[in-house]
């Protein structure tokens, strides 16, 4: 009887203190699962900017498949002439991460050298999305 007044009035208090102060350390995680063609990424780019204008703790990967990977290649320019490469170099530079699908590039015959410098090759895009929320708590956006 004294030990859980004990553990009422003074430990689980202080369980709940350092809950608390180990959630809000935490970095929100999050993957944006990109698998639309050249003509969204602009869009999909914004939203990530405004994301981490919004949060700047915000830990962002964008995980690319199919025709999502398009942005991330050498030369890739938006439906007004204007070329990728200096959004996502600035938005690596600020800590998000982009992954580029390899059995897309398989599929496609495309050479991953190819592949923006900022872009890890994964596997599959469709695992790497999974695995990222399944074992590494990131929360799940679809723009």
């Amino acid at each position: 009887m004294k030990i859980s007044k004990v553990f009422l009035h003074v430990i689980a208090p202080v369980l709940m203190v350092f809950t608390c102060l180990f959630a809000q350390a935490q970095d929100t995680k999050v993957v944006y699962h990109v698998n639309t063609d050249v003509n969204t990424a602009s869009a999909i780019l914004g939203n990530v900017r405004n994301h981490l204008n919004a949060d700047p703790k915000t830990k962002i990967t964008l995980v690319t498949h199919g025709p999502g990977i398009d942005f991330l290649l050498e030369g890739a320019k938006d439906n007004k002439g204007r070329e990728f490469s200096g959004v996502v170099a600035d938005l690596a530079a600020k800590g998000v991460q982009f992954r580029v699908c390899n059995n897309t590039l398989m599929t496609r015959n495309i050479d991953p050298s190819k592949v923006a410098m900022e872009a890890k090759i994964v596997p599959s895009g469709v695992a790497e999305v999974a695995r990222l929320q399944a074992k590494e708590g990131h929360v799940y956006l679809k723009p």
